[in-house]
């Protein structure tokens, strides 16, 4: 039997003291609840808050298959993708990564993974100004103290559209093509997942279609896996399923669903919260029809 990509099992993040209330107990919704000078809530006492990011989190991302996750603000959608990637430790529970639990790893061990297996594009492109774009896409291999193979690097710009870009800097392209950049960064050490955090956030729409159609290609004629955290219903509508999130819980998903199915399901979270967390099991990957086809089956909310 093929194990997922990613594997998350009961997961849960908790966030500061419980202060005298019972382990993984909230403020979230009390009339008692102020905030310190930072802006962090604290109870009357200013002894900061207990606040559960997930709560119980039961996900599977299989092989070859492009997840967007998405939910209200403060939803957990980030702290979801980072105790996915190994960036955060779940308070309980377990995460796997092509059978590899990554709770129980040191923190080297865990670097070394997080370096030679996965990769990340996230809203800003944190790409070093000094450097050429050649430059900074070979910069996690010679992090890693590997041989930077020319030929690998003019393949990865290749792939998104910039191999007559290779020796500009950052601050002669454009934004679309920093963020193209960052992407041939994450892709040049084949990672077995790929994560984006609002990878089009910073970029005008037009830009955006093109970063969010290179992310689907490598997935249908690569078989990557990607794991995008978005809030946009478009950006979303390019994935083969979107999963969604209300306070740390998982309120259902759509498969197949295009942007107007998405906003839909997004607009009716706002006033139906989940009572408990649903376990979702792990899709079955499908052919994907291009964004706004209108031939993909109707999106099926759990």
């Amino acid at each position: 039997m093929t194990t997922d990509a990613i594997s998350l099992r009961s997961v849960s993040r908790t966030y500061g003291k419980a202060s005298g209330r019972a382990p993984g107990s909230t403020y979230s919704r009390t009339r008692d609840r102020t905030h310190n000078r930072n802006g962090r809530p604290v109870s009357p006492d200013d002894t900061p808050l207990t606040v559960t990011a997930l709560h119980d989190v039961t996900l599977a991302f299989p092989h070859g298959t492009f997840t967007a996750v998405m939910g209200p603000s403060g939803s957990g959608k980030s702290t979801l993708l980072q105790c996915a990637a190994g960036l955060d430790r779940p308070t309980s529970g377990s995460v796997t990564m092509n059978g590899t639990e990554l709770t129980t790893l040191s923190e080297t061990t865990l670097t070394l993974l997080r370096r030679e297996r996965i990769g990340f594009v996230f809203q800003a492109f944190n790409l070093l100004p000094s450097l050429s774009a050649e430059q900074n896409v070979a910069l996690p291999l010679r992090l890693a103290g590997r041989r930077v193979p020319k030929t690998r690097i003019r393949e990865v710009l290749q792939q998104v559209g910039l191999a007559e870009r290779a020796r500009h800097r950052p601050t002669e392209l454009s934004g679309g093509q920093q963020q193209r950049v960052a992407l041939a960064r994450a892709l040049v050490t084949r990672p077995e997942v790929l994560f984006g955090d609002e990878p089009t956030g910073a970029v005008d729409s037009q830009t955006g279609r093109e970063v969010l159609t290179l992310l689907r290609a490598m997935v249908d004629r690569e078989g990557q896996t990607v794991i995008m955290v978005t809030h946009d219903p478009v950006a979303a509508s390019y994935a083969d399923r979107v999963v969604f999130l209300v306070d740390g819980r998982l309120n259902g998903e759509l498969l197949g669903a295009d942007a107007n199915d998405i906003a839909t399901h997004m607009a009716m979270l706002e006033t139906t919260p989940p009572a408990r967390s649903p376990v979702l099991p792990a899709p079955h990957p499908t052919p994907h029809p291009a964004p706004g086809t209108g031939t993909r089956p109707e999106g099926r909310p759990c």
